[in-house]
């Protein structure tokens, strides 16, 4: 064999390691690459699955609600005073059980989560956003329902979900605050079937501080849950299509006068809430805050009260009014909004876990139909969903959510301008009645009683200012 230069064994050898010398960094590169795309997708993965779990709570929410409400209906048929003993004492029940067993239960649930996206210390925000605390919150309002509480099950699947993904998270600390804006907006979705109100409310009521980055994944959070359970339930709107119009002329003078009643009663529901949720000055307040069981039994009382006096029509989320004044398969009495609102309000008052999208829809919707001897060139259910779309927006102030989620229940388009506008006048006839958004307030109460202060939900992405939006 002809033997080997030194020449050639150097130029071999210098050759090796030029080779080396370029594949170690693009292997190094490679193994980069993949760690960040194993990275991305288990959080796309996270939101879907989380999205999923989200779904199936929502569709159990609503199967329990109605048993429960169904229930109650059965007993009020043996006699409709049993609700001056029955009621008191479930919510007495609810109150004890929000309080000593599943703390951080109270409420609507909404609060909670805003406060646990703002908080930053992580004990808070687990406590706020549990697991254990999901489970207490299903069970103690299916409990409010049996019992005739005026509350609804939506707010509470905004907590549900949130505790959902945010334990779906719990590996990725850093991720927590946009899984729970992503469950909370993917609650609302799938409790109403309407995806294009989750989004806009976890935008304008969850997150005051948008991140663009998150957007597409809570979209797939939203889709996830919203699939789910349509393949549960059914493709279906929630008070069914109307075809209501409203054209311009005369009958437009409706459109701010509703506003206008629907701002003012649901800014003094906001206010009186607020209040009684930082306590009352004085002996009175004292004694509530002494005995709280023993006020929510107190407020149990004045439901049942109210009960008696509108035949039994305000128990519950009042789902089937607003849909029976919509749709005019029933006659408005102009007692059942005033009634509905109190029932709403000693409910919302007594600590008792219980949404307030469904019975402030069904007060906006009486509220509407009762004002058709004003208006009568205009449609009934033009009124009704207009009231609805006015008194949300007042409670929450939270207008565009409001028209949103009220056009997609009805897929009523032809709407869609007339809402606008009642919405923006309740938004403001709100404000100059309650200075705070419910759900806000009731977040900063809580992060005040805990010690701690909000801070921003997340940290803005590289090169994308995060955007502000006004709850």
């Amino acid at each position: 064999m002809p033997r080997t230069r030194p020449a050639q064994v150097l130029r071999v050898k210098v050759l090796r390691a030029k080779v080396r010398s370029g594949v170690a960094p693009r292997m190094r590169r490679l193994r980069g690459a993949t760690r960040d795309a194993f990275g991305l997708w288990r959080h796309r993965l996270l939101f879907l699955v989380g999205g999923i779990g989200v779904g199936l709570a929502a569709v159990l929410m609503a199967g329990l609600a109605d048993a429960a409400q169904g229930a109650f209906r059965q007993v009020l048929g043996v006699s409709p005073l049993v609700a001056l003993a029955l009621t008191p004492f479930g919510f007495a029940l609810c109150a004890w059980l929000a309080r000593e067993v599943f703390p951080n239960a109270q409420g609507s649930g909404i609060p909670q989560v805003i406060a646990a996206r703002q908080t930053g210390h992580l004990a808070l925000r687990r406590a706020l956003v549990s697991l254990r605390v999901a489970a207490g919150k299903i069970v103690v309002m299916s409990l409010g329902l049996l019992f005739g509480a005026s509350t609804g099950r939506e707010g509470p699947t905004v907590q549900v979900g949130a505790a959902i993904m945010a334990a779906a998270g719990h590996l990725t600390p850093e991720r927590v605050p946009g899984l729970i804006l992503a469950g909370g907006a993917a609650g609302v979705a799938a409790a109403f079937n309407t995806p294009l109100a989750g989004i806009v409310f976890g935008i304008e009521e969850l997150g005051r501080a948008y991140e663009a980055r998150t957007g597409g994944l809570i979209v797939a959070a939203i889709v996830a849950a919203g699939l789910t359970a349509m393949a549960l339930t059914g493709n279906y709107t929630y008070f069914g299509t109307s075809s209501a119009t409203l054209p311009f002329g005369p009958g437009w003078i409706a459109v701010p006068v509703i506003g206008a009643l629907g701002g003012l009663a649901g800014g003094g529901f906001a206010r009186i809430v607020i209040l009684f949720a930082r306590g009352l000055p004085g002996r009175l307040g004292a004694a509530i805050a002494a005995r709280p069981v023993a006020f929510a039994a107190a407020c149990g009382l004045g439901v049942a009260l109210c009960g008696l006096a509108s035949g039994g029509t305000i128990y519950g989320t009042g789902y089937e009014e607003a849909r029976a004044l919509l749709h005019g398969t029933a006659a408005s009495h102009p007692d059942f909004a005033p009634l509905k609102f109190a029932a709403s309000l000693l409910s919302a008052i007594s600590g008792i876990p219980g949404g307030l999208f469904a019975p402030s829809l069904s007060v906006g919707a009486g509220l509407g139909a009762a004002l058709q001897g004003w208006f009568s060139g205009v449609p009934v259910a033009a009124l009704v969903l207009l009231g609805m779309v006015a008194y949300l927006t007042g409670a929450l102030q939270a207008p565009i959510t409001a028209f949103v989620i009220v056009t997609e229940m009805t897929q009523d388009h032809a709407l869609m301008i007339p809402l606008m506008v009642a919405a923006l006048i309740a938004d403001a006839v709100s404000k100059a009645v309650c200075r705070e958004g419910l759900y806000h307030a009731l977040a900063h109460i809580l992060l005040e009683r805990a010690g701690t202060e909000a801070r921003p939900a997340g940290p803005a992405p590289p090169g994308h200012a995060a955007q502000n939006s006004r709850a």
